[in-house]
């Protein structure tokens, strides 16, 4: 087995386990949602599996990948299709360290104690606005994550251009 299939092996499955995880944030956000008791958990759990998996491996796949750019002697000058997955990959940390981990650890801070109950005969409030929007923030942001992802693996399977 050459060095090279050894760190496409690694980087597939590194990429498996890393991201598939992140296709259940959704599920898990909105049992959470509908749960309110349990949102604050919803959110340490796919903040632990995103700190604990999904950024080590996140990064791991950088370093397979330049492992396999240097193995398979890939020239990325005629790769646009790599070029592009490298800097939407790039992109993609940028926007998960430094705009997504923020807002979920805002959620979880602001669900991390419970609100006032109602005034005696008053119906119960709903969520705080601030709440509400950076719930919808890391919703939105969840999203372009997925997005980008998909473009990624679809770069890196169908070697487009």
């Amino acid at each position: 087995m050459s060095l090279f299939t050894v760190f496409l092996l690694a980087h597939i499955l590194g990429a498996i386990v890393a991201f598939g995880p992140t296709f259940a944030f959704p599920l898990i956000g909105a049992m959470g949602g509908k749960e309110p008791m349990h949102a604050n958990f919803a959110s340490r759990v796919s903040h632990a599996i995103a700190k604990r998996i999904t950024w080590p491996l996140a990064l791991l796949q950088g370093v397979t990948g330049i492992a396999l750019i240097i193995t398979g002697n890939v020239d990325l000058t005629k790769a646009l299709w790599l070029d592009v997955a490298i800097v939407l990959y790039l992109g993609s940390l940028g926007l998960s360290y430094f705009v997504l981990t923020p807002r979920v650890v805002k959620v979880i801070e602001m669900t991390s104690t419970p609100p006032p109950p109602p005034a005696p005969g008053a119906a119960p409030a709903g969520p705080p606005p601030a709440l509400v929007a950076a719930v919808k923030a890391v919703r939105q942001g969840g999203m372009i994550m997925s997005i980008l992802l998909v473009l990624i693996i679809t770069l890196m399977v169908t070697r487009p251009f």
